[in-house]
């Protein structure tokens, strides 16, 4: 009886151990950060710095509460709340090549060819240089309705006609040339 309790506890101590691997491992995909409020944000991420404030979003349309997480380093979050109280998440974005990732397989630095690969779709993104530049548009792929926006940005100088709050037409081989990468990701809430 003492060796099969001795083998139960064994066990559950792996059961245990493999869960904590995982969520350590799943701690910095966004996704899972939609249900916390500012106080767990705290108890989960003890290490992260936190702070805290209010500004202006939306183009300086509407005030409210945020958090930085992280500020000042490559895992650099930023959170933004629905109320002052900080309960309800409105959004999250970062832009840093950090642990944050999504758990789409969409992380800052993926190109432009596999976001179509993983949208199962081509897709299409507007130009650069304004508030939204670079905003992907997933044609009705895989992403479409999921609350992941994503922004591109060339790796160098691009010409002035990929400017612009428009949706860009270009070739293939124009597109290889700018070089996309995904800048920064935005989850809505």
């Amino acid at each position: 009886m003492k060796k099969i309790s001795l083998i139960i506890f064994v066990l559950s101590l792996v059961a245990c151990g493999s869960s904590n691997t995982k969520m350590a491992k799943d701690k910095f995909v966004v996704e899972n950060l939609t249900n916390y409020d500012a106080e767990d944000l705290a108890e989960t991420f003890p290490e992260a710095n936190i702070q805290e404030d209010m500004g202006m979003f939306e183009e300086g349309t509407v005030e409210r509460a945020y958090t930085i997480m992280y500020p000042n380093t490559p895992d650099e979050l930023h959170i933004t709340w629905k109320s002052k109280e900080r309960e309800e998440i409105f959004d999250i974005r970062f832009s840093e090549k950090g642990k944050w990732k999504s758990a789409k397989g969409i992380e800052v630095g993926t190109s432009y060819e596999v976001l179509n690969e993983l949208n199962k779709k081509q897709i299409s993104f507007y130009g650069f240089g304004w508030d939204y530049g670079g905003a992907v548009m997933w044609n009705d792929g895989k992403f479409e309705n999921s609350k992941l926006r994503v922004f591109l940005s060339p790796t160098g100088k691009a010409a002035d006609k990929y400017y612009g709050d428009r949706i860009i037409e270009a070739s293939e081989e124009e597109i290889a040339n700018l070089d996309l990468k995904v800048k920064s990701i935005m989850l809505i809430n």
